[in-house]
């Protein structure tokens, strides 16, 4: 049986190079700026369907559902239903006929700035045949088909194709990578273990990584998408911080230094593995160089340290300490200088996340006696409560584009893995096997 790889390949040659480029070079930059705006102005597209070219009947509607909600959660885009607006799309066939000009036409005076569509058959029925998919894309502004792609790959990849097709389309009008094709690493309770796992960012396609029976915990991306590091219990004397590697299930401990070591937590270049041990002790915080295997003591306090965080740009790092009496949120360089006290608002903050675009630090606040979620920036001057309702929210991780957060919640009695909007806002449960998911990861984008 093959394997469900996926390829894609432009359609359209020279008109696509112009139109994708003149798309980039005239606003690209400006609309990437923008849109970390709270003010940003969403660009207005419409999804005139995907045309099933043969096969089953759930083929289109399957990846136009995909397509709606990747776009959706891109909140790059604000998807308009064309058949509200008056606008038939049944003609716009291949984009080049009479019936595709009056479509546009419509689009253009409805004032859609973007009209996406396509088309997708199965060559074969048979459980491996390949699925090709073709999608394109009209702005308006400048009244062309400015872009398109084919794919083609088994039925197990469809998913794969929307989320691709998506995040193509968030980098033509943005210049920044999509989200739609990351992953999202956690802890799945699985009898008296805890065991890793990943799915997509929507929650779909789960799949166990470990499986030893023992408790793995606290799981962290590499930079480049080909490693978890996590804490261990696999050594029963000891807690370690393994890696292990995706493509293969290789895995290996990093750190083992006696004691608990534990929140493992790697720099945005690689180079550098934060986390807290305990074996001298306390907990405090150290840096491990991964390229020399050298390991440096960040704190020396008699309180506990742990829980380290990145900035963007690795020259900071925020953690928690009870140096204060109860869990607060401190800074220091990435050398273990310049240590202050973030947090000064309720007396529990912790597990804080620092966000891609360097603007907030998420983390669990205790407020009224229940365990929310927070962001705070970085010079302390504002911070605002994310959560609210029943039940513990903990474990925040941001997306790659610092748009969205992951995190595990009670709020339905049992621990989910949930997404929310970097505003508070559209709260979405990912997981929904299992009675208790914990400790996500967003990976970095691909």
């Amino acid at each position: 049986m093959r394997q469900a790889k996926l390829i894609s390949v432009w359609v359209g040659g020279a008109l696509l190079l112009a139109g994708a480029v003149g798309i980039l070079e005239s606003g690209a930059s400006d609309v990437f700026l923008e849109a970390t705006r709270p003010d940003f102005q969403k660009i207005s597209l419409g999804i005139a369907g995907i045309q099933n070219g043969g096969g089953p009947d759930w083929l289109g509607g399957r990846i136009e559902e995909v397509l709606k909600k990747d776009v959706k959660r891109s909140l790059v885009f604000d998807l308009v239903d064309l058949p509200s607006l008056g606008i038939a799309t049944s003609d716009i066939g291949n984009g080049t006929g009479n019936g595709s000009k009056a479509v546009f036409k419509q689009v253009a005076e409805k004032g859609v700035s973007v009209l996406v569509w396509g088309k997708a058959a199965l060559k074969e029925a048979q459980k491996d045949a390949d699925v090709n998919m073709e999608g394109f894309v009209y702005d308006s502004g400048s009244d062309e088909v400015v872009g398109g792609k084919r794919y083609a790959g088994s039925p197990s990849v469809v998913r794969l194709m929307a989320h691709r097709f998506v995040d193509e389309l968030v980098f033509r009008y943005t210049g920044e990578p999509g989200i739609a094709r990351t992953k999202i690493a956690y802890v799945a309770q699985q009898g008296a273990a805890r065991e890793l796992f990943v799915m997509d960012y929507d929650g779909y396609d789960a799949r166990q990584l470990t499986a030893d029976g023992f408790l793995n915990l606290m799981p962290q991306w590499s930079p480049d998408r080909r490693f978890i590091v996590f804490t261990s219990y696999r050594d029963r004397h000891t807690q370690n911080i393994d890696m292990i590697e995706l493509a293969t299930g290789k895995r290996w401990t990093l750190i083992s230094l006696g004691g608990l070591n534990i929140t493992p937590a790697l720099s945005p270049d690689g180079n550098f593995l934060a986390f807290a041990s305990s074996h001298e002790g306390n907990s405090e915080l150290y840096r491990l160089d991964t390229r020399t295997k050298a390991i440096q003591r960040l704190t020396v306090n008699p309180s506990g340290d742990l829980s380290p965080s990145w900035s963007p740009n690795g020259r900071d790092l925020v953690f928690v300490s009870d140096r204060g009496g109860g869990p607060q949120l401190f800074l220091m360089g990435s050398d273990g200088t310049n240590v202050r006290r973030l947090t000064f608002e309720g007396d529990y903050n912790a597990a804080p996340a620092w966000s891609p675009r360097g603007n907030w630090i998420a983390y669990v606040c205790r407020t009224q006696k229940e365990y929310k979620l927070c962001v705070i920036s970085p010079d302390g001057q504002k911070r605002m409560q994310l959560t609210t309702g029943p039940g513990v929210d903990d474990s925040p991780s941001w997306s790659p584009d610092g748009r969205h957060l992951v995190f595990s919640s009670t709020a339905d009695g049992k621990s989910h893995i949930y997404m929310i909007d970097a505003d508070g806002k559209d709260i979405e449960r990912l997981t929904f096997q299992g009675t208790h998911n914990s400790a996500p990861s967003w990976s970095p984008a691909s």
